[in-house]
C-alpha cells in the first residue's frame, strides 16, 4: 500500500510549490508539497467549509488534520483575538503549516504533530474544524467525531465537510448520536457542511 497524506512520514519526493487563494476576503499564500492532502490547490470541500464556518474573534479553535494550513490559518484570521491549534499526523504537513503561518503573518496559532487528538489531551475548545480523512476509514472518522465532542466546551461547535457519496448520511447519523443539535449548514457540488453543537 502506498503512503497516504495521513501517513506520519510521507515517502513521496518533494515537489514544493506556492499557491495563492482568497479565503474569507483575505489573499493567502501557501507553500505545498508532495505527500500532503490536496497539494496542487485547496480542495473544494475545504473551501466550502472555510466560507461557511462561523468563528468569533475571541474563539479557541482546533483544526484536526490541518494539512498545510488553509482551514486553520483562515480560522486564525477570523479569530484575531483568539487562538487556533492546528494538528496533523503528517510531519511534512505540520512543517508546511508552520511555514505558511509565517508566510501569511499569522501568529495566533500553535501547530503540532498529533495522532488524532493525542497532542491536545485535556485541552478544550469553542470550535473544532475538520475535513476528515475519509480514506483512513469510517472508524477513524467516527473516532474524530467522538473525540471532538470530548474536547468541546458546552455550546461548542464541530464543523465538518464531507461528500455525500463518501458517507455524509452515516456521518450525520453518528453526529446525531453524540451532539445536541446537528445542522446541514450548506451543500455545494455534493459536499455537505455539518455544524454539530454540544
Amino acid at each position: 500500500m502506498g503512503d497516504h497524506y495521513y501517513s506520519n512520514q510521507p515517502g513521496a519526493a518533494h515537489d514544493r510549490r506556492v499557491l495563492e487563494a482568497t479565503l474569507r476576503g483575505k489573499v493567502f499564500r501557501f507553500t505545498s508539497d508532495a505527500g500532503v492532502f490536496s497539494k496542487t490547490g485547496i480542495d473544494y470541500g475545504s473551501r466550502v467549509l472555510i466560507e461557511a464556518m462561523d468563528i468569533h474573534e475571541d474563539a479557541q479553535v482546533l483544526d484536526v488534520g490541518c494539512g498545510y494550513g488553509p482551514m486553520g490559518l483562515s480560522a486564525a484570521y477570523l479569530a484575531a483575538k483568539g487562538h487556533v491549534t492546528m494538528i496533523d499526523v503528517n510531519e511534512r504537513a505540520v512543517q508546511l503549516a508552520k511555514e505558511n503561518a509565517k508566510l501569511n503573518g499569522i501568529t495566533n496559532v500553535t501547530i503540532l504533530e498529533s495522532d488524532l487528538f493525542s497532542s491536545v489531551k485535556g485541552k478544550m475548545f469553542d470550535v473544532i474544524l475538520t475535513n476528515p480523512p475519509i480514506r483512513a476509514g469510517k472508524s477513524t472518522v467516527h473516532t474524530i467525531f467522538e473525540e471532538a465532542f470530548e474536547h468541546l466546551n458546552t455550546n461548542g461547535t464541530l464543523w465538518i465537510v464531507i461528500q455525500k457519496k463518501q458517507g455524509a448520511p452515516s456521518a450525520k447519523a453518528k453526529l446525531e448520536e453524540l451532539f445536541e443539535t446537528v445542522e446541514e449548514v450548506t451543500k455545494d457540488k455534493g459536499y455537505r457542511i455539518f455544524k454539530a453543537t454540544k
